[in-house]
């Protein structure tokens, strides 16, 4: 399994961003923690052993054109980068009959936009390096089309196959694009909801963590997740529509 020197977790003031920040920093790597809410992410870098252990950003995913040059900043800082993580996501309450397009837009924005505009430059440094890991969080909400937020779900489903792409792209460049996938995470996104097989953080956090050294294309977290996804992708449409899953 893969040894990280240095790691960049974005999307890290909170929930299993936050965690990875925690575990990675205990095992030694330096970390860029990436996240809108600077006093969170002092907070983080404060309870990990201070700047030391890990530089923090502000920076608002939704900007764009900010990743590339902030993206630069963080290899300089770190001296660096060997993992780059993209956990931002948002999931936003829909109601049974809301049609609501500016949610929609924002998980777009979000979830994949943001990913594209870090995946971007880091795919790009980890080319030329012939060395790295790429790891994006997505989702066991992405292997079907559920009724309950479609855009969650399509935008977890376009990174999955994003990802793919983008490990078919980089594998002959020696770089690792890993895709995790986990079930329910007991986090602030999830407060309230009534989910199957839910997780602490710690444990999502710990999966995603062995699921980046290994390296190998996408896994569940847990790993219980695997065979239940493989019987939900399998029922046919005529059936799962009919279905409250």
């Amino acid at each position: 399994m893969a040894a990280f020197r240095t790691a960049a977790v974005i999307g890290a003031s909170t929930g299993i961003g936050a965690e990875m920040v925690r575990q990675l920093a205990a095992e030694g790597v330096r970390v860029a923690a990436v996240s809108r809410r600077l006093p969170e992410l002092e907070a983080l870098q404060a309870a990990c052993g201070g700047p030391e252990k890990v530089l923090v950003y502000a920076h608002d995913v939704k900007n764009y054109d900010e990743a590339p040059g902030l993206f630069d900043r963080i290899v300089a800082d770190l001296g660096g980068l060997d993992c780059l993580i993209y956990n931002a996501g948002i999931m936003p309450r829909v109601e049974e009959s809301e049609y609501n397009f500016g949610k929609d837009r924002e998980i777009i924005e979000v979830n994949l936009l943001g990913a594209m505009a870090w995946f971007n430059p880091a795919g790009a440094f980890m080319e030329a390096r012939r060395a790295g890991t790429l790891v994006g969080i997505s989702s066991v909400a992405g292997d079907r089309g559920r009724r309950g937020n479609p855009a969650y779900h399509t935008s977890k489903a376009a990174l999955t196959t994003y990802l793919e792409a983008l490990r078919n792209r980089l594998f002959r460049y020696g770089v690792h694009v890993v895709t995790v996938k986990p079930g329910p995470v007991s986090t602030a996104m999830t407060e309230g909801l009534k989910l199957p097989l839910i997780i602490p953080v710690e444990e999502a956090a710990r999966g995603a963590i062995a699921l980046a050294k290994g390296g190998t294309g996408e896994g569940y977290v847990p790993i219980a997740w695997k065979p239940i996804m493989l019987t939900i992708r399998h029922v046919p449409s005529v059936i799962f529509r009919r279905t409250n899953i």
